[in-house]
């Protein structure tokens, strides 16, 4: 992993019309190069607004976001041309085939030709999915729909990946392979900014995280940094617990 700071967030607000207190609040961080970057926290804690701001899609009341050394204000549809974006909620289209749905997504990031064909050919072969190239998705699983979600946001070979709960509700065998592919394309160069609320996929994955909850980051570093400041925790999900607290967030 490089030095080099791809995201610097500085003081990041945002409060929605009509709420009574921040969504996030005086939030700042740094991710740098080619690192795979933890954003965790209960649900309603703040890390889905976080990431629509750094994806360009929600406005920022106060603070500031660079990203690649550009102002997310000022420079927001140069950002999108360097970033992926996998949302939470499936962005597919269930009345098209998985190859259809990634030939929509591949012109709308600019690619065309034998480029984008073979672009495709080689993301569902990666992902175990050429067999069902031309199969609707309305007949594919969850983990099937996920795996196809993942590639729509990466055929472009972004430098940033945003990734917002890549594996919820999905099999375990599933969630393996999406994995083992987002170590494999961070070593080759991508830069991944992760939301989970699995605390053992952040332990695998991530060599920094950040734990966020009421819209304020509570404790930030790498996994092993942070175990040595909770020696009576075992492993991230007892810190997570230790901090965010034990009772049920619906």
């Amino acid at each position: 992993m490089s030095g080099k700071t791809i995201i610097d967030i500085n003081g990041l607000t945002k409060v929605y019309k009509g709420a009574e207190k921040p969504a996030i609040d005086q939030i700042s961080m740094t991710v740098s190069e080619n690192e795979i970057f933890g954003l965790l926290g209960p649900n309603g804690a703040g890390k889905t607004t976080t990431i629509s701001i750094l994806c360009g899609y929600l406005r920022i009341t106060s603070g500031s976001v660079m990203i690649d050394g550009l102002d997310l204000a000022t420079h927001k549809n140069d950002i999108k041309k360097i970033i992926g974006v996998v949302p939470q909620e499936l962005a597919l289209y269930n009345s098209l085939t998985a190859y259809e749905n990634l030939r929509f997504f591949g012109h709308f990031y600019g690619l065309k030709g034998r480029t984008l064909k073979n672009r495709i050919q080689e993301c569902l072969e990666l992902f175990g999915l050429e067999n069902n190239a031309h199969k609707k998705l309305n007949s594919f699983s969850g983990g099937m729909k996920r795996r196809v979600n993942l590639i729509a946001g990466m055929l472009h070979k972004p430098r940033v990946l945003f990734l917002d709960e890549p594996t919820v509700g999905i099999d375990v065998q599933s969630r393996n392979v999406i994995l083992n592919h987002l170590e494999d394309i961070n070593k080759q160069g991508m830069t991944i900014i992760y939301t989970s609320h699995y605390m053992e996929e952040a332990e695998r994955l991530c060599s920094k995280v950040a734990i966020i909850d009421n819209g304020q980051i509570l404790i930030q570093g790498s996994p092993a940094e942070m175990l040595k400041q909770y020696p009576k925790c075992s492993n991230l999900e007892e810190i997570f617990l230790h901090i965010t607290g034990k009772d049920l967030r619906d």
